[in-house]
Order: structure tokens, then C-alpha cells, then sequence
């Protein structure tokens, strides 16, 4: 750019450089340390000069990809829930979102878990599609998993898919019992307590989110009765994590059946720093909210679809 007169400027050459700089970084891969040494100048002043052309608009990155929207996405999620991380992917239709979204939540936590960490999990199906996919790098890693509720054969089918081979630690209890004395007191054996308090303080707690309607996970599983669906919601009802109910502000309600859950409960899960929720579709859109802003989870797994459902809801 010329200066007003017609000649050339200090503004210029700045600019000319800054163009330099940012066809060596981005269009022919050099590293900062190589332009630097280049142009005669220190890797710390590269940095400088692209970071400024970013911010003046000189520099303009675009990203010619399916997943530029998800990224978006991901941080206005962060930013509204106040989350440690969101993990969005693109809807793909006519795809099972289970599927979908176990797949995503095994790649993120792939990414992640180290030699000898614990991963904690709830149950449902994309729980245990993520658990399905885990087996290799579990064995690979010697991964241990616990889980975080009783009810052993909701846990087996995804094990034993997985051929999971390290330590596996399953609570020795129904998830559901008859009599909430009968919890109390299973709750409170050595053999479920150490449980139970191992998976809140593992690496990771994978749970699901569950809408309240006539086919979620916690009717189709025989742990609420189809008819009781239109009362849970008349008390405020909106989601389920780990068979307990929350209400729109994601406080969660005083519940008979919740005396009879032996399991985590979802209040204290805000102790465990890496709680993460793997949901997704239209019809959860509340769900996940309600749970995100009861602080619940702070790592959301999700797709595209539902996290510009979220970003639509009107607090």
C-alpha cells in the first residue's frame, strides 16, 4: 500500500513483511524458527507479526471443511455453559445417533486416557457403543472401568463386545430395587460403597443423557412405568442421568423412585472434574440443557444439530 503522496512507506514495507511472513507460515509450511532465520529475525517477532496480521484482518484463515461449523459450535457451547470442553461432530443422516455419537465419545476419550487410568461409566446405548469401541486401546492401555450405578446386565453387553481385559469393577447390585431401606442398606456394603467412590474419583465418568417420553432408555428398560411418564413431567421432569430426574433449571427433584437407585448420585457428580455426557438429537435438546446448567457434566460430546438447538433456547 502506497502512502498519500505516491510513495513508499515504513506502513508499506511492515506490510510487505507481514505478506512474507504469512505466505512462508501458511502457504509453504515454514516453521517460525525457519522464517526467522529467513528474514533475520527472532521467532518471537514472527509470532508478533502474525498474531497482529490476525487481528488487523490482514490475515484471514479459512477453513474449507465440514467441521469448521462443528468448531464454531464447540466454543460458543464452551462459552455459554461455562464447560471444560465440547466435542461436536457433523449430523450425518439417516444414522443411528447412538452409533454416531458413541463412536465420537470412544475418539475423544481415545485421544485422552493414559496407561493406567480408570474410566468410569453409566449405561445406556451410546455408553455402550462408546465402551464397544474402547476394548483395543483398554487392553492396550490397561484401562480399568467401574461403573457407576448397580444393574450389572446393562454393562455386559458392551464388555463383552469390547472384549474389555483389563480390571473391570461392576457394583454387585441391581440398578433398580423394590424397597428404598433395601438401598440404603446395599449402598452402604463395603463391596458397593468402595465402588461407587472409586468411580467418582476415576479419570473420567462417561454418562448418557435421557429425554422423559414414552421411548427413553429409562421406560424401554422397565425402570419407569410408561404410565408414569405425563406425572414425572407434571413435577417438573425434563431429563435423567443414571435413572435420577431434574427439572428445566437442572435441580434434581425429590424423587420415591430416586431412594431406590443404587448408584452415583448426580448431585455430588460436580465433584468429579471430567464428567462426561454423551447425547444428542432434537428431542434431548432440553435435556442437555437442563443438565449443562445444573452443572452436572463438564465435557459435552453432541452433533451439530443439537448444539445449535441449545444455542437457540432462551434462558
Amino acid at each position: 500500500m502506497a502512502s498519500d503522496n505516491g510513495e513508499w512507506s515504513y506502513a508499506d514495507a511492515d506490510e510487505e513483511i507481514l505478506t512474507r511472513i504469512a505466505w512462508y507460515y501458511y502457504n509453504d509450511g515454514l516453521t517460525q524458527n525457519e522464517i526467522g532465520e529467513r528474514l533475520n529475525m527472532s521467532r518471537i517477532k514472527v509470532s508478533r507479526l502474525l498474531e497482529s496480521g490476525r487481528r488487523s484482518g490482514i490475515i484471514q484463515v479459512r477453513i474449507n471443511s465440514r467441521y469448521q461449523g462443528c468448531l464454531s459450535l464447540e466454543q460458543e457451547i464452551k462459552d455459554r455453559y461455562d464447560l471444560l470442553e465440547a466435542y461436536v461432530v457433523p449430523q450425518l443422516p439417516n444414522e443411528d445417533p447412538s452409533d454416531r455419537l458413541g463412536q465420537a465419545a470412544a475418539q475423544f476419550l481415545m485421544q485422552r486416557l493414559q496407561h493406567g487410568d480408570l474410566l468410569a461409566v453409566g449405561w445406556g446405548a451410546t455408553v455402550s457403543n462408546t465402551i464397544q469401541r474402547l476394548g483395543h486401546l483398554a487392553n492396550e492401555r490397561k484401562i480399568g472401568l467401574v461403573s457407576l450405578t448397580g444393574g450389572v446386565g446393562t454393562y455386559v453387553d458392551g464388555m463383552r463386545t469390547a472384549n474389555w481385559g483389563s480390571s473391570v469393577h461392576l457394583v454387585p447390585a441391581p440398578l433398580v430395587v423394590r424397597d428404598p431401606e433395601v438401598a440404603r442398606n446395599l449402598s452402604m456394603e463395603p463391596a458397593v460403597a468402595n465402588l461407587l467412590d472409586m468411580a467418582l474419583n476415576a479419570s473420567y465418568q462417561l454418562v448418557g443423557i435421557g429425554e422423559l417420553s414414552a421411548n427413553s432408555t429409562v421406560v424401554r428398560s422397565g425402570y419407569v412405568n410408561p404410565d408414569e411418564v405425563e406425572p414425572l413431567r407434571r413435577k417438573g421432569a425434563v431429563g435423567d442421568i443414571l435413572c435420577q430426574f431434574y427439572d428445566e433449571k437442572g435441580q434434581v427433584l425429590d424423587l420415591p423412585l430416586h431412594d431406590r437407585v443404587i448408584g452415583v448420585k448426580i448431585a455430588t457428580l460436580s465433584r468429579a472434574e471430567k464428567v462426561v455426557a454423551a447425547a444428542g438429537g432434537l428431542h434431548k435438546v432440553q435435556a442437555i440443557h437442563a443438565a449443562l446448567r445444573g452443572k452436572f457434566v463438564g465435557i459435552l460430546i453432541t452433533d451439530e444439530t443439537t448444539a445449535a438447538g441449545l444455542l437457540e433456547i432462551k434462558d
